[in-house]
């Protein structure tokens, strides 16, 4: 279905969304992980592992009002059909580790290898079903797939995504539901809103922003739950910004698949990190150093030829030692 973008006077819906929403956006994908998946990056596939259905059948529970949710495990068999708006909703697998398919009274609405029902709401006097579909794997959501039924029309649903990493979580009010994007540094996206009389449209553009005012006397690795953390620092975000350029938002997403930092005997510390679905084959390192005032980046891409800023000839010994011990 073609996305229909329209500016308007929506941007004081956004004050809508809860705090919750907010502060979900505001963290790193690693910072949304378990702790034992930040210390232990997942498959990088595409395709899920085995293992991976037993996890998605656990989080499609837990703590879920979805009506016709079954307990998670291993020996769960495919959920309950969903009556909604005088018919059923399934979600049906052919093979075993094949796609999942959404469908509306036998009538496909969408497939892919997660497709998790999530809730019924009402949005502007109409019943909405949400659903979660996604390819699986590490660090990427799943987009939207919103289900209705218009007045004397027909089943109708609409996939929401911003771009192939999936969709934001979505905020649901009394007349729209809304899509805020999570933002890395360097980036703009706009956030998005949709409701049944109006489509999908646009709010506004939101700009990735540092915490004003900090310094780096501020930078505290203890509190970051990954490295792209530091860039809320605003003095970090500002000497990232003039060492890498344009190619600060490339870089930072060459961090996100990753997990705590370590520290150099002078004190700096750094991580590494790899660009989800594609680990080992575009994997990044950053090193900071908060007294010297000092940013380190490298960037290993599918040619395995390094990138680094500055130049490593230029590093400190220590943190050289730090990126190769890493690469090792």
């Amino acid at each position: 279905m073609t996305r229909s973008f329209l500016a308007g006077p929506c941007g004081a819906a956004l004050l809508l969304l809860s705090a919750a929403g907010l502060h979900a956006q505001q963290q790193t994908p690693a910072a949304q992980l378990t702790p034992q998946a930040q210390r232990t990056p997942p498959a990088t596939a595409t395709k899920p592992a085995p293992a991976d259905d037993s996890q998605d059948g656990a989080q499609d529970n837990a703590g879920s009002d979805a009506p016709g949710d079954d307990a998670a495990g291993e020996d769960a068999g495919p959920p309950a059909p969903i009556d909604f708006e005088g018919g059923k909703l399934t979600i049906t697998q052919q093979e075993e580790y094949g796609e999942k398919v959404l469908a509306y009274d036998g009538k496909e609405l969408a497939r892919n290898y997660q497709v998790n029902f999530e809730k019924i709401v009402t949005v502007a006097g109409v019943n909405v079903a949400m659903v979660a579909v996604g390819d699986g794997g590490n660090q990427c959501g799943p987009a939207e797939v919103l289900v209705w039924k218009p007045e004397g029309g027909d089943i109708q649903s609409l996939t929401v995504e911003q771009d192939e990493c999936g969709a934001p979580p979505a905020a649901v009010g009394d007349y729209a539901v809304y899509f805020v994007p999570y933002l890395l540094p360097g980036a703009s996206k706009p956030a998005l809103q949709w409701s049944p009389d109006t489509g999908l449209t646009t709010s506004g553009l939101l700009s990735y922003t540092p915490e004003p005012g900090t310094g780096w006397a501020d930078v505290d690795p203890s509190r970051y739950n990954g490295i792209v953390d530091a860039f809320h620092n605003e003095a970090v975000y500002r000497a990232a910004e003039k060492l890498l350029g344009d190619d600060m938002t490339d870089m930072v997403t060459s961090l996100l698949v990753g997990g705590g930092t370590e520290t150099t005997a002078s004190g700096a510390f750094y991580a590494t990190g790899c660009v989800p679905h594609d680990c080992g084959g575009n994997d990044g390192f950053m090193a900071v150093d908060a007294a010297k005032r000092a940013l380190y980046f490298a960037r290993r891409e599918d040619d395995g030829r390094p990138q680094s800023w500055p130049p490593m000839r230029r590093w400190p010994a220590d943190i050289r030692e730090a990126y190769q011990k890493a690469q090792n």
